[in-house]
């Protein structure tokens, strides 16, 4: 890790100042949460393996023509990124009901949805990042309506991309967490994908077995994280370095 002083530390990652303006160094911690932090655990090489997936995703995103904070990878653990202004907002896109959409609307594990849903929430841990509508998004300055268009139109894309993705290797996207933020241009400002796209944020299932490829086998104590992780990687493509 940089010995500079972290900027912002997160549940996962740690953020650092970059080499130039405008830029950060976004490094991938071990640590690993569930249930805004009550259950904790370091699992040895899962922010190597997000690092390298999430890269991997970011690159191919941006090739669909949506812009994000990617810029490169420097190590195993870190990135290069650009400093955006963070939109206290986090986006879940669900696809198939699962997590604690479940207990909330009295849901089957598994039972798909009529339709992709989009749902807010506050990016505040102290809160536990209760569900927000589009009013409190506009009522309380967090984004506009035009940005928040920009965003939904942006997060349905990448789940469009990203369902096909994954199901071209043999997984289902059950859902998954995205957040946003502004980046100043000289053009002005434009809104951009941030955070990382990795099976830490997203619900994988094996299309097959429905056997859980996510962050799911830490929060349920399934077990095998890393090497369900691993095996997101090889189904992917993406080469990571080997994990001691």
């Amino acid at each position: 890790m940089t010995s500079k002083k972290p900027l912002y530390e997160g549940k996962a990652k740690v953020i650092f100042d970059g080499p130039e303006a405008g830029t950060l160094i976004q490094h991938f911690k071990d640590d690993a949460t569930a249930f805004n932090a009550q259950k904790k655990d370091v699992i040895t090489g899962k922010g190597i393996l997000n690092n390298y997936i999430s890269e991997h995703i970011m690159l191919a995103v941006a090739e669909l023509g949506i812009p994000n904070h990617f810029i490169s990878r420097i190590s195993d653990r870190e990135q290069l990124i650009r400093k955006l202004e963070i939109i206290p907002v986090e986006v879940v896109v669900r696809n198939v009901a699962a997590g604690s959409i479940c207990p909330r609307l009295g849901l089957e594990e598994g039972s798909m949805l009529n339709n992709t849903l989009v749902e807010f929430c506050l990016k505040d841990d102290k809160l536990g990042d209760p569900i927000i509508a589009p009013e409190h998004i506009f009522t309380f300055g967090w984004a506009t309506p035009e940005e928040l268009e920009i965003i939904v139109e942006d997060t349905l894309r990448i789940n469009d991309f990203l369902t096909g993705l994954f199901l071209g290797i043999g997984v289902r996207l059950i859902d998954f967490k995205l957040e946003f933020g502004r980046y100043e241009t000289d053009d002005g400002i434009e809104i951009m994908l941030a955070d990382e796209i990795s099976p830490d944020n997203c619900r994988l299932w094996d299309a097959e077995t429905n056997e859980k490829m996510d962050k799911d086998r830490f929060r349920r104590d399934l077990g095998g994280l890393v090497e369900a992780y691993q095996e997101i990687a090889r189904r992917l493509g993406v080469k990571v370095p080997q994990i001691d």
